[in-house]
């Protein structure tokens, strides 16, 4: 069996630092069905620890009447991630928040405990310990000591911030938590409490978050710029739960305890007052920033959207009238994840890939690294001028040379930041004095981190232009790179290349004496984001392609699942050993072999929206599709509208709802999930006023109109799946 322990730097897993990926997935918000691909995709994005709520009001909404079976099926969920060959962070509350009705607290447990978590009631504590016991009869025989996959369960969440007791009164909760969960039989390697705004951790494990934007700020603003762009010592982001009072300090000894995280936004939900969106690079730039910040696991909320499910005496949301300040979807919960409420990457899929691929072949030495921040580095998010760098090094035990990476991030959401000509990275006295890369022109929304003395073979490249990405591990090595960095004059790789080291480009390697034996990759950006590292017959292969890609790994054979609404291809870097079934090859520049799928992709069934009626407040839309029997796997429509809010709905049952943040963002329904039988459907939209006392980064054109609330057109997007063998 693996152990799992850590320091004051890092995670351990085994007697190796470890720099996990950590991704949120709610099972209950997700149909069961489903739960398998899903997992798969997190693990091909990366992920290598699974994080799920355990929402009470989900599982107990009556008292004493638990509900354990479909979409709410904990124990499935479990295996599932253990047959996937995942970890798991199992956080068992009892309050979630997670944009649930009460923060997942059960009605009749609030007309019960008034005060819940304000107390050190025994009244409350013998509730939690009811549900702490239900929850371990579901998860018995699955922990890391019965070889399951949960190595670590977090106790409550922003307890001491966002509600809840503090000082000592706050701790004297937690390990009563804590003491309850042990006693129950949780008996993991790790117990973790979330640890910003003034959180009260208990001398549990702290994971501290960051978010790119804060929509549940009361404000309808633009709000001040994120500090979590800038490379700081600071832990904490003070924005996080700000519609609950303004985050305070750090509660806990940070020298005594790891930089991780557990709520990296890796998108944001939207509330009816205050809607900002979330783009790819928003979650890159953050994420580096994280990284040259000393961050040792990237957790991120959420890593897969989903769906509120049904209610029995209400609907499941966080709403005004819960005693939220903010309203949200009905059923959406989307959150602009990488994967999306219906299974679908989006760009922050690629962009999170390109850390998560490093961090498995590099993580276990970067996480042994320390961190300086020079001098020049600034501090405060509002300063758009100076350039923001961070070092990580670490002196090598045999050369006594200082090793690492430098980080560069020009990026600040929805700032423009200064441009620099002719910059030369520089180590500071504490990273290694005698480094200094070739010059480089840095751009407004310029981020990128590069290597210094990094092994390479039996070599050293002393620095580099491009960054690391991944090793393919052959019986010839080849080291992965994409473009980062542009050379003083030059622009960015657009297009990708093999070569051997020493045919390298000096503009972008530079080599210290002999020139090491192995390959060199080096990849546009676009096809990095694109790259997967593919395993099978004892070979590792670079796969890029702009499908969805995933692999399943069944009685040691490799399968590649595929999806997409347009024909499949793939290049490859070495060649196959043979040509998957139903694919034809053939070489292309730069190295690659690409393999099309001789099929043309599936054609969309009809698709027609007809506008039924129209009021002052609603306008109400007929959106009729065909049967879709025809081998697709999924069919999607994207609804292209503007108006407040829209709900879809299905022989009068509300299926799903959206809130409306701009006409370059369609609403998309995966439409497998509820059949490939023909449809009627019913689209109630919402008038959206001109003056709305609501934030919008981006406001429609009203076009001298005092409101809107209309489609403006509809496409449908046919999936197939195909499988390709290895």
């Amino acid at each position: 069996m693996i152990s799992y322990s850590f320091d004051n730097k890092s995670l351990f897993k085994g007697e190796k630092r470890w720099f996990p990926i950590m991704g949120e997935i709610h099972y209950s918000r997700y149909p069961d069905s489903g739960w398998k691909e899903a997992l798969l995709k997190m693990k091909e994005g990366g992920v290598d620890i699974v994080s799920s709520y355990v929402i009470w009001i989900h599982h107990e909404e009556i008292e004493n009447q638990f509900e354990w079976t479909g979409w709410r099926d904990l124990r499935k969920f479990v295996q599932t991630i253990k047959e996937c060959g995942l970890s798991m962070i199992l956080r068992i509350g009892p309050w979630s928040h997670a944009e649930v009705r009460h923060g997942g607290f059960p009605d009749w447990l609030l007309a019960k405990c008034p005060d819940a978590r304000n107390t050190n009631d025994e009244k409350y504590f013998a509730e939690v310990e009811k549900f702490y016991k239900a929850i371990y009869e579901q998860v018995k025989g699955l922990l890391l000591k019965d070889g399951g996959p949960i190595i670590g369960v977090q106790i409550e969440n922003e307890f001491g911030h966002c509600g809840g007791l503090t000082g000592d009164a706050g701790e004297a909760h937690m390990k009563r938590l804590e003491k309850m969960a042990r006693e129950t039989g949780f008996d993991v390697p790790l117990y973790t409490a979330t640890g910003w705004g003034g959180a009260v951790t208990a001398g549990l494990l702290p994971v501290m978050g960051g978010y790119c934007e804060a929509p549940w700020d009361p404000r309808i603003t633009e709000i001040e710029p994120s500090g979590n762009y800038v490379f700081t010592y600071e832990r904490n982001d003070h924005a996080i739960g700000c519609d609950f009072g303004l985050g305070e300090g750090i509660t806990f000894d940070m020298t005594k305890y790891p930089y991780l995280t557990a709520e990296l936004g890796g998108g944001l939900q939207v509330t009816l007052k205050r809607r900002p969106i979330a783009q790819p690079k928003d979650i890159g730039a953050m994420s580096l920033a994280k990284m040259g910040s000393g961050c040792n696991l990237l957790g991120y909320y959420m890593y897969h959207g989903g769906q509120n499910p049904e209610g029995k005496l209400t609907t499941l949301e966080e709403n005004i009238a819960t005693g939220s300040l903010n309203d949200m979807s009905i059923k959406n919960y989307d959150f602009r994840a990488p994967l999306g409420e219906y299974g679908l990457p989006n760009g922050t899929y690629g962009e999170i890939k390109l850390y998560s691929l490093f961090a498995h072949d590099f993580g276990e030495f970067l996480a042994s690294t320390e961190t300086d921040l020079p001098d020049s580095n600034p501090i405060t998010p509002e300063n758009l001028s100076d350039l923001r760098t961070s070092w990580r090094y670490k002196e090598c035990e045999k050369c006594g040379k200082k090793r690492g990476f430098v980080f560069v991030n020009n990026y600040q959401r929805r700032r423009k930041m200064a441009g620099h000509k002719n910059v030369v990275l520089a180590s500071t006295e504490k990273s290694g004095a005698d480094i200094q890369f070739p010059a480089i022109d840095v751009a407004d929304k310029d981020f990128f981190f590069l290597p210094f003395n990094m092994k390479v073979a039996d070599g050293l490249l002393k620095t580099s232009l491009a960054t690391p990405l991944c090793v393919l591990n052959n019986q010839r090595k080849v080291y992965v790179f994409y473009s980062a960095a542009k050379p003083v004059g030059s622009l960015a790789e657009k297009d990708s290349s093999v070569c051997s080291a020493k045919d390298a480009s000096v503009s972008l390697y530079q080599f210290e004496g002999e020139v090491p034996d192995c390959d060199i990759v080096t990849l546009s950006r676009e096809d990095a984001l694109n790259a997967h590292k593919v395993s099978a017959s004892g070979k590792e292969y670079l796969v890029v392609t702009d499908s969805v890609l995933f692999q399943n790994n069944q009685d040691g054979k490799t399968e590649l699942e595929f999806e997409d609404c347009k024909k499949i291809s793939f290049k490859a870097f070495p060649e196959l050993e043979k040509v998957p079934e139903g694919f034809s090859a053939k070489k292309c520049g730069g190295g690659f072999t690409v393999y099309t799928f001789d099929q043309d992709a599936a054609e969309s069934p009809k698709v027609s929206c007809q506008k039924i009626s129209e009021d002052e407040k609603t306008a109400v839309y007929k959106i009729s599709v065909e049967s879709w029997q025809n081998g697709l796997d999924d069919l999607f429509i994207d609804i292209g509208y503007a108006g407040n809010c829209a709900r879809l709905y299905e022989n009068g049952k509300l299926i799903d709802d959206g809130i409306f943040v701009g006409e370059n963002y369609p609403w998309s329904i995966g439409l497998k999930r509820y059949g490939k039988n023909a449809h009627d459907f019913t689209l109630e939209i919402d008038a959206l006023k001109k003056d709305a006392p609501i934030f919008i980064e981006e406001w429609p054109d009203f076009a001298g109109h005092g409101s809107l609330k209309k489609v403006n057109g509809i496409k449908a997007r046919a999936f197939v799946k195909i499988s390709a063998q290895l």
